[in-house]
């Protein structure tokens, strides 16, 4: 929130709790300073895909009716801080070419689409944009790219028996995961760091004996898998 809207949230404040409203100017500034600081990477207001906004407005209301103790600027913070992890617990983070017209696949290197990413992922945790959800990329052409997806992993079990076998293969589970959902399969891309180099279907390395492979890939292959993941769905 910028200065003028936590001004405005500080009047609504002293009007529905008057105890609260400071008692001189120097009070009031100091205050103001307070709050502004705490409230700097709190929206006003922000939506939800399931249509729940969120509103610093109603974060006062509901301690003030709620709570007997004074209110404080982290109440309005926590709030928002949970309402935030949801939005971002519900984007699936793939890339939507549709959204990005400004990169061309072509020309682009994979830094582009990391970037664009990042920023995407940005804008929902500072509530300017809404999430795509799973149900958003398992509809219309988002379904066929998923489809494709499973059929280059290759399978010939009926998906029943596929699901009681998902326990005894963890691996291949989350690879079919990552697929339906469309999100990156590290997997699917040689590992860049360099203690490591994992080649393609090969889990990364570690570096110490005892345990060869690691549960997860190294970031910098994460990465890659992203940028190789959002070039392809371009070209498809």
């Amino acid at each position: 929130m910028i200065r003028q809207h936590v001004a405005a949230l500080l009047a609504y404040v002293a009007r529905l709790d008057p105890r609260s409203a400071p008692t001189d100017p120097a009070a009031a500034e100091e205050m103001l300073d307070q709050w502004a600081d705490i409230l700097a990477d709190v929206p006003p207001t922000a939506s939800h895909p399931d249509g729940r906004g969120w509103d610093a407005s109603q974060a006062v209301r509901h301690h003030i009716a709620t709570s007997p103790y004074p209110i404080k600027p982290s109440d309005v913070s926590r709030p928002w801080h949970a309402f935030k992890a949801d939005l971002l617990g519900r984007h699936v983070g793939t890339f939507e070419p549709t959204a990005h017209p400004e990169i061309d696949p072509d020309a682009e290197t994979g830094n582009a689409y990391v970037a664009a990413l990042r920023a995407e992922r940005h804008a929902i945790a500072s509530g300017e944009q809404l999430p795509t959800t799973h149900r958003a990329i398992t509809a219309g052409p988002a379904a066929a790219e998923v489809e494709r997806r499973l059929a280059a992993l290759g399978t010939y079990l009926p998906r029943s028996v596929e699901a009681a076998l998902a326990a005894h293969r963890p691996d291949r589970a989350e690879r079919e995961r990552l697929a339906r959902t469309g999100r990156p399969d590290p997997l699917n891309v040689p590992c860049p760091y360099e203690p490591c180099h994992a080649p393609t279907g090969e889990k990364c390395r570690n570096a110490t004996r005892g345990r060869p492979t690691r549960a997860t890939a190294h970031p910098s292959r994460l990465d890659a898998a992203t940028a190789r993941h959002a070039q392809t769905e371009v070209a498809a």
